[in-house]
């Protein structure tokens, strides 16, 4: 039996990007991806491989998709050390990435009220927007704090 998933490209990570260790379920399947935290806020990254793309080497919209909701749900699981469901997701799509590019998406929270997170979000490769939205998404269940997160800050603090 043959996997025609390609073994990850050789490439050079962006400065402040750390590899998730993200080894199970869906996320395996269009991995890997990457994440960076600082002073400017949590950003994910990923390089638009061979798998993540349609007959145009461009990357598939599912992809860039699936992505989007990932980097701006994180916004929960830095807000609550919570694991997340994603309620509604609404995109725009305005540009392709393609073969090569790196992919970075970001959000900010709008708001949060009876246990839902509304946030804005972009996709972006380079100085090109692919992608504006918004998502609202919902914490389910409370788990450790991890390094980056409000609630780890405040007990190593």
């Amino acid at each position: 039996m043959s996997d025609d998933v390609a073994a990850p490209a050789e490439f050079e990570v962006p400065e402040g990007y750390v590899a998730l260790d993200w080894r199970r379920g869906f996320v395996h399947q269009i991995g890997p991806l990457y994440r960076r935290q600082g002073a400017g806020g949590y950003a994910m990254g990923f390089l638009v491989e061979p798998h993540h793309t349609n007959g145009m080497s461009n990357a598939h919209g599912g992809m860039l998709m699936s992505f989007a909701d990932m980097a701006w749900g994180h916004v929960v699981s830095v807000e609550t050390s919570s694991y997340w469901v994603t309620v509604r997701l609404t995109l725009d799509f305005l540009s392709s990435a393609h073969l090569g590019d790196w992919v970075e998406g970001e959000s900010e929270v709008l708001s949060s009220e009876e246990g839902l997170y509304v946030v804005r979000g972009r996709i972006w490769t380079g100085e090109r927007t692919l992608i504006t939205g918004t998502g609202v998404f919902k914490p389910i269940q409370r788990r450790d704090p991890r390094p980056g997160e409000k609630a780890f800050q405040a007990a190593s603090g």
